[in-house]
């Protein structure tokens, strides 16, 4: 065993993973690659068209859309081997614009979407994932292995008995192929098989051409035909600012995700940043905008074992040159196929360790609460960035009332003076019911308040603190406080007596 893992104070060092010029040199890897492109491309391309009829345009817009996000991304991303594309909870919020203002507008929408994208990359938002707890996190892995699945039962009712049958063989080829080899991606094996089994036996079953018409042509470069006005701002202002907060959630949430599994560090700042470049470029090939595809980004990391830029870059490629070149063959392919490959990805996505019995037994009430909160937030709204959100804010609050009841107040009396000592963490929460902790009537005429294992945290402590000051003085009572550090003596200094 190495030295640093077997020192128990050794920092702790991230996996190294490949650099896109070391897989450029490396035949075994590059190929790996390549093929986690194509199999990721296979997946994009279904959910790319059911997205765009959510957002009212026509299939090809979301199609270019994932074509042109992947491809910026992968060169101003700072998540190797994430998925960006054409989303359903972008396409869900600018919905209203291109349904009642039409495709410019959603255009422009979608390239304001960006530039506030990038604004808050430069206010630094990123740094805020910091406050996500693990609870929400556990949550969001969770409600969007349910999400994964649930996306797939349009496709497996009222269909075709021959449906749930090539369902099944392609869950178990995803099951059983790694056990043969990981050197081609199981689930580009289930789809090529699946598609050759349909066309040579004529199966009549629901394909990828059903879902929409797949395009002919290159995207071509759009100019909005929108009045700069304060009135096109009010109309796109709030879908945008909300497709933009959707978005980047989503992203660093993933971006996290990924983080985790590999081991790796990914630059949240450039991955912010980089998303709202790719969606200004989108926007102005027509694009409905996106953000990370978590499924996708589980089939090209967990699934098919991408690991560089390579393969998001590819996976943008492999979209264009499957839909306009490979049209034809890949409407042939069955949608049980892809759905048998979610299904597995949906499996592997759910953190089961979380569920145990003997895990929920171990864990806090207010953890498994904050997590079961995520989950159903999510699943009801079917918005990841809901039920993030919702599951701070629930975290936040069980945190503030169990820290507020671990503050205390001891009282002794010595001659003509009385201490208190207050120990424990003073702000909103605890303050509230400081002063209720001293005895105002029975105390001689000199009190002290030691707050020597304490701290004051925000003006409700400061405005506390001068009630009780205030309460005594009004029975002449003569206060002193004690054993404040610096920073709080300068805070509580600067606001005392200016609070009302």
């Amino acid at each position: 065993m190495s030295a640093v893992a077997s020192a128990p104070d050794a920092p702790f060092r991230y996996r190294i993973e490949p650099t896109v010029l070391q897989a450029l040199r490396s035949p075994r890897l590059l190929t790996r690659e390549v093929l986690a492109g194509l199999v990721t491309a296979l997946a994009l391309i279904p959910e790319a068209i059911a997205f765009t009829v959510v957002a009212g345009v026509d299939p090809r817009v979301g199609l270019f859309s994932s074509f042109v996000l992947a491809v910026v991304i992968a060169f101003t991303g700072g998540r190797p081997a994430m998925i960006t594309a054409a989303a359903g909870s972008v396409a869900l919020v600018v919905a209203p614009v291109s349904r009642e203002h039409g495709a410019d507008y959603l255009i422009v929408t979608i390239a304001l979407a960006g530039l506030i994208q990038v604004a808050m990359a430069l206010g630094g938002v990123a740094r805020l994932m910091r406050f996500i707890p693990r609870s929400v996190m556990v949550g969001f892995v969770n409600a969007l292995a349910v999400l994964i699945f649930v996306s797939q039962l349009p496709q497996l009712i009222d269909v075709p008995w021959p449906v749930y049958v090539l369902t099944a063989a392609g869950l178990g080829i995803l099951f059983v192929w790694p056990k043969i080899t990981r050197a081609v991606p199981a689930p580009l094996i289930a789809i090529v098989l699946l598609t050759a089994a349909v066309m040579l036996f004529g199966i009549h079953v629901p394909d990828v051409a059903a879902q929409g018409q797949l395009p002919r042509s290159l995207p071509e470069l759009l100019i909005p035909h929108v009045p700069f006005t304060w009135e096109t701002l009010q109309i796109i202002a709030p879908a945008a600012f909300a497709a933009a907060l959707v978005g980047l959630l989503e992203s660093l949430m993933t971006a996290k995700l990924v983080d985790d599994i590999t081991d790796t560090h990914s630059r949240k700042t450039r991955e912010s940043w980089g998303l709202g470049v790719a969606n200004i470029a989108s926007a102005f090939f027509g694009g409905t905008g996106g953000c990370a595809m978590i499924g996708q980004t589980m089939i090209n990391v967990k699934t098919a074992g991408g690991r560089t830029r390579i393969s998001t870059f590819l996976a943008g490629v492999w979209v264009l040159v499957l839909v306009v070149a490979l049209g034809d063959i890949v409407g042939r392919i069955p949608m049980a196929a892809l759905v048998a490959v979610m299904v597995l990805v949906s499996i592997a996505t759910f953190d089961w360790h979380s569920i145990r019995p003997s895990t929920l037994r171990r864990m806090p009430i207010s953890e498994t609460l904050v997590m079961l909160v995520t989950v159903g937030v999510t699943v009801w709204t079917h918005n990841l960035a809901s039920g993030v959100i919702v599951g701070v804010v629930v975290a936040m609050v069980l945190f503030a009332r169990r820290v507020a009841h671990f503050t205390s107040v001891t009282r002794t009396v010595q001659g003509d003076a009385a201490r208190y000592v207050v120990d424990g963490e003073l702000f909103f929460a605890s303050s509230n019911d400081l002063t209720t902790q001293f005895d105002y009537a029975a105390d001689p005429p000199r009190v002290e308040i030691d707050l020597s294992r304490s701290h004051v945290w925000d003006a409700s402590t400061v405005a506390a603190l001068d009630a009780i000051v205030t309460k005594y003085a009004a029975r002449g009572t003569a206060v002193e406080i004690v054993g404040l550090n610096d920073t709080a003596a300068a805070f509580h200094a600067r606001l005392s007596g200016g609070l009302g």
